[in-house]
């Protein structure tokens, strides 16, 4: 293939052994190698603290491919072709002389280097220290942060001033892996390159908005680090948000990472905060008690495995909110998340406006707009939902909705949906910026979220209970019916 004068050839992943590697990176890796994206010379070093050789690296890398790659996907020679670019260090991240270990490994490998920090963001500093100082750090290096990028204001720009201690700006992928969806990156597409939408994507053509990411999980094996975050810092700080952006932002100058982050940054600085006033008919914050999912009970929030039994950290979060701009000025934004869900399904949903005049039906309670279905998951397309006149002779004035919708894998005849973590990769590899967050969007996300975290503790608004396998509390439902809207539900 051929090579562009910013592609890297070397690549570094601490945490290799983790849980984010295993499920997520190695078999992003996979579907790189299987579709011929990556350089012959390209090189992985995995950085872990467990004492293994290369050899038994690659052993794992082989079972974490067969566990989480479909096996109808899986080709062994592609196998190993990837796991033979991998070779292993041992690193005690504490310990400054691992890194002369790690030097010692790399010495012969291309420059610049890209370092993947799949760890603690605790130890952020420490291999930032550690790299420096041995001189593996250069004008040209790439370094990657996984998400959470702190716990609030303060502690993102304690993290973000340790990275530009020894990084530029413009060398940090801050990475949010929603935003390589292959859905996501079409809502640029979808709303710029076509007139039908971006002519109408406004406060005169649309209604109101709504973003949900639904999961049908627990917390499992996160009680302690999700207890001390909750919901709104785990889920809306990041992804909600993120998306928010992407469906509310202007056009771009350009489609390039300065021109689209600019954009998104404008956006986060005209979202309306909560306070203490507004907060009680914006916001509800729910945990889930007991239930069951497919049949099968599950245990309340504080009934899982390590659970304080007096937590009152929310595992829901619905919240109306708007940005004042003038494109905006006037439309809802509602997002919802929630654990224990009915079923895992992220989607947003664009309620267009309807026409004033009616012709079909006497009773305008019964007719809406238009809308436009943007699904993340369980599957990704894009469906619009529009009006057609049923089959009959006896049926000239009423009305059917039908949905006109475009799934990916058919249309475009996908072996499968790349996963965020592929796109990601690639932009990594190929210096692309641009569906990565810059360190202005993290912060003013955590501001907002600071500002209504503390709205709610001073409100001494309760938090409300929903059972597993629902929809999440009544009173989300309250919050959107007492704006005349309502939740869209498959």
């Amino acid at each position: 293939m051929k090579e562009s004068i910013n592609k890297i050839n070397s690549f570094t992943l601490f945490g290799i052994l983790g849980d984010l590697s295993i499920r997520k990176l190695i078999p992003a890796w996979y579907y790189l190698e299987r579709d011929g994206m990556l350089s012959d010379s390209l090189q992985i070093l995995g950085v872990g603290r467990k004492k293994i050789s290369d050899s038994e690296l690659k052993n794992t890398l082989k079972e974490s491919l067969e566990t989480y790659v479909p096996s109808e996907y899986i080709d062994q020679k592609i196998v190993s072709t990837l796991i033979d670019r991998f070779s292993y260090c041992i690193c005690d991240l504490q310990s400054p002389d691992s890194y002369q270990k790690l030097k010692l490994k790399i010495q012969d490998w291309k420059i610049p280097m890209a370092y993947y920090l799949a760890i603690s963001p605790s130890l952020f500093e420490v291999v930032c220290d550690g790299l420096s100082g041995q001189g593996l750090v250069t004008s040209n290096c790439r370094i990657v942060v996984e998400k959470p990028i702190g716990y609030d204001l303060a502690s993102s720009k304690e993290i973000n001033e340790k990275l530009i201690k020894h990084f530029d700006e413009s060398q940090i992928y801050r990475i949010d892996h929603y935003l390589g969806k292959e859905t996501v990156q079409n809502l640029i597409t979808l709303r710029f390159a076509n007139s039908l939408f971006s002519s109408q994507w406004n406060s005169k053509g649309i209604e109101y908005i709504e973003i949900t990411a639904a999961e049908s999980v627990g917390i499992e094996d996160r009680w302690g680090y999700f207890d001390d975050s909750g919901q709104l810092r785990d889920m809306v700080q990041s992804h909600l948000l993120q998306l928010l952006c992407l469906i509310a932002m202007d056009p771009p100058n350009r489609l390039d990472d300065q021109s689209i982050r600019s954009e998104k940054v404008k956006v986060l600085e005209a979202l309306r905060p909560l306070d203490v006033h507004s907060i009680s008919s914006n916001f509800v914050s729910a945990q889930y008690t007991g239930g069951s999912i497919e049949g099968i009970k599950k245990p309340g929030y504080i009934n899982e495995e390590g659970a304080k039994s007096n937590s009152t950290t929310e595992t829901f979060i619905a919240v109306k909110t708007e940005i004042n701009n003038w494109r905006w000025s006037g439309v809802p934004f509602y997002l919802r998340t929630g654990k224990r869900m009915a079923a895992k399904a992220t989607q947003i949903v664009i309620h267009f406006k309807s026409d004033g005049h009616y012709i079909f039906n006497e009773n305008k309670e019964s007719l809406k707009g238009n809308t436009l279905i943007i699904s993340l998951h369980p599957t990704e397309g894009i469906s619009l939902q529009v009006f057609t006149k049923p089959h009959g002779v006896d049926k000239h004035s009423t009305l059917r909705l039908d949905p006109m919708s475009l799934d990916f894998i058919k249309t475009q005849k996908l072996l499968n949906i790349p996963s965020g973590y592929q796109s990601l990769i690639m932009d990594i590899l190929n210096g692309n910026q641009s569906l990565f967050l810059c360190r202005e969007e993290v912060e003013l996300a955590w501001k907002w979220c600071d500002e209504t975290i503390e709205a709610f503790n001073k409100s001494n608004q309760e938090i409300f209970y929903y059972k597993a396998g629902s929809n999440g509390p009544k009173e989300s439902e309250t919050l959107i019916t007492n704006n005349g809207h309502r939740w869209h539900e498959e």
